[in-house]
Parts: C-alpha cells; structure tokens; sequence
C-alpha cells in the first residue's frame, strides 16, 4: 500500500545524483568511445555547468537574495540531506564561509558505480557553476576533493567587495602619449 506522502517527500540530493548517474554515466563512456575522452568530458562539463548555473539563478530567486547568509542555507541544506556530507564550518559571516567536508557519500556511490574516474565531472564541478549562478560576486576557492583522492575538500568562499572610489582619489592620466 502506498502512503500518499510518498509523493510529497522531495528526494535527496544524493539520490538525485544517483539518478542522473544512471543515465550520464553510459551516455558519457559512449561518448568517450566515438569522440575521445577528452572531448567527451569537455562536452559533459560544459552542459552540466550551464545546468548548474541555472540551478544557482533559480535557488538565489526564490530564496529571494544572493548574499553569503543566503548561500550558507544552500551549504546546511548538502550536509542536512541525510548525512550526504559530513560537514565541518570553519568560519562563516557576512563576508566569508569556509568549511570542509570530511565525508561524502556523493563519493562512495559514484566508486560504487564503477565511475570513480567521473565524480568530479558529474558532481563536484558543479560547485563552481552553481555559486557564480548565484551571485556573481560569490567565488569559489578549492584546491582539493575527497572525490579526486583528497582526506577532505576544501570550500573556501568569498563574497566579491565592489571597487569604492574615494572622492579625493588623485585623477590618473589615461592620456597614453604622456
């Protein structure tokens, strides 16, 4: 017997990753087959940061803001998907938000998959794409994933500060004759 809630209950990020693995995953070994590895992978990575890109404009929208406090709701949201991530905030404010994360099962099932090789293609790439989606002030800094072999990946984001012109700022002489 189903129970109506079932299709009330949103599923996990994880579960829709697994989802899209079964389907991106074939798709891009063929493509890897008749087009070379290389060319598959820019191909997936192209298509699946506009993708994400769009995910950020569409979560930036209906939280109805774009700042760092804002994104910070989307970070709790990955590690509260059921223990997806296991999630380790360094430092979080109005101008900063850094964390590691210490588990990933977004890892364990791509290796699970037999797709180890592309995890990061299909999942963490994404990361990028999604905060310039966001905010085009937000940028992303990380220098190494779990799923490329890392203990941990390091999140390191920064909210973009305009450029402030002082009034009494000495004029610079554009003129390049002298």
């Amino acid at each position: 017997e189903r129970d109506e809630d079932d299709d009330k209950r949103p599923i996990t990020l994880l579960q829709q990753r697994g989802i899209e693995a079964d389907v991106l995953i074939p798709f891009v070994r063929r493509l890897e087959d008749e087009i070379g590895t290389e060319r598959a992978h820019e191909v997936a990575r192209e298509v699946i940061s506009e993708i994400a890109r769009e995910q950020g404009e569409r979560v930036a929208e209906a939280l109805g803001r774009n700042d760092l406090e804002g994104f910070t709701h989307v970070k709790d949201s990955w590690g509260g998907a059921g223990g997806d991530l296991t999630i380790d905030t360094l430092r979080q404010d109005d101008q900063v938000l850094e964390f590691n994360v210490v588990g990933c099962r977004f890892a364990e099932m791509y290796r699970n998959m037999g797709a180890a090789d592309l995890g990061f293609l299909l999942s963490c790439q994404r990361d990028f794409s999604l905060s310039e989606g966001y905010s085009e002030g937000l940028h992303l800094q990380r220098t190494q994933t779990i799923m490329q072999g890392a203990a941990f990946c390091d999140f390191r984001y920064r909210l973009a500060q305009p450029a402030t012109v002082s009034e009494d700022a000495p004029a610079v002489d554009s003129d390049p004759r002298g």
